[in-house]
């Protein structure tokens, strides 16, 4: 395994976290724990999770994850192993499967972000989390599959400010170590720098996006941001919900599969990305590569990424996903994956 400072702190995180949100739905506890195995067995020490989870949304399954992981962590000499991530669910303006947590109290204020905190806690079975994210801003931005930013004039939103004077309370108390963000857009992220410096508040030390094939837009402008401000990106969807590993060409429905349980991941389907999907399996094929492995080899090759969030519904994705942190591409099939990019690029934000 290959490690990566954590920001600008003295944490090395591994290049390859465990992605843990089918957990709960698609897996089952034993399912986890074998995962969880698996995964710390070989060098990975960054487990993400979040209140939310898993996915889809719904209030019978809320929390299982990370109850999960907090079952192993109970496990003698566990929780010494590795690093836990968890987030905070936002307003759900958008993303209304989300408006069970808490009756719909999710805004970025004290008593909504102490009483997730606390659960999150509970559910873990940790009296500290080392990487505490904000899961999506406060205010209505573009994430989930938007592109255009949309602004919405007078809303009533948590003043950044504010947001991370609690989050600062929450290292002081030492309760969290660390605390990142997740779906945030470069004016968020540097709001956030910018308060802490001139407030003297706890500092973001990264920011858990989107990055794939067919999502390179954190490139435009918030890549310069990671590496300047030491704000890395924790990776996530390296493979597209699946839909890199080539497994759904033709029209295919793998059994148990997530694009063929829920229609609401569509943006991964259609002519378009699939046309770009069937040109980057050809070009893992040349180079003698598994298609999920060519996907994740560059997301793990960029100068920006600390780590990169894999999931997986089986061991063997598992083992496959993992064993990427040992593929360096040929320059050629770098070229090659530009190309495709350039005729094709950000088919699925």
């Amino acid at each position: 395994m290959k490690y990566r400072k954590l920001g600008n702190t003295d944490l090395d995180v591994s290049l390859i976290a465990l992605g843990t949100m089918t957990w709960g739905e698609q897996n089952s506890e034993a399912d986890a724990h074998a995962q969880l195995d698996y995964a710390v067995a070989h060098g990975v020490n960054l487990i993400d999770t979040a209140e939310m989870y898993p996915v889809p949304p719904r209030p019978e399954t809320q929390g299982a994850t990370e109850r999960y992981i907090g079952s192993w962590l109970a496990r003698p000499g566990n929780r010494q192993r590795v690093l836990i991530a968890t987030k905070a669910a936002g307003p759900s303006r958008k993303l209304i499967q989300a408006r069970h947590l808490r009756g719909g109290n999710t805004r970025h204020d004290r008593a909504n972000l102490e009483a997730a905190l606390h659960d999150s806690l509970r559910r873990l079975g940790t009296d500290v989390i080392d990487l505490y994210q904000l899961h999506w801003p406060d205010r209505s931005t573009n994430h989930f599959g938007e592109l255009g930013y949309r602004h919405v004039a007078d809303e009533d939103s948590v003043p950044i400010l504010e947001t991370l004077t609690v989050l600062d309370g929450f290292v002081r108390a030492g309760k969290v170590r660390h605390i990142g963000l997740s779906n945030e857009t470069p004016w968020g992220i540097t709001r956030f720098l910018q308060h802490a410096e001139t407030a003297g508040l706890a500092r973001v030390v990264s920011v858990q996006n989107p990055y794939n094939l067919l999502n390179r837009t954190f490139e435009i402008g918030n890549a310069e941001i990671a590496i300047r401000e030491q704000v890395g990106l924790l990776a996530y969807s390296p493979l597209a919900f699946g839909a890199l590993s080539g497994k759904y060409l033709g029209g295919a429905n793998p059994p148990g599969a997530r694009l063929t349980l829920w229609d609401r991941f569509s943006r991964y389907k259609g002519a378009g990305p699939e046309a770009a999907i069937a040109a980057y399996v050809e070009v893992a094929r040349k180079y003698g590569l598994a298609p999920a492995q060519l996907a994740l080899a560059y997301v793990n090759a960029q100068p920006f990424v600390t780590s990169n969030l894999i999931g997986a519904t089986s061991l063997e994705q598992l083992a496959t996903n993992i064993a990427s942190v040992d593929i360096r591409l040929p320059r050629e099939a770098i070229d090659e994956i530009e190309a495709i990019h350039a005729r094709a690029p950000n088919l699925c934000p």
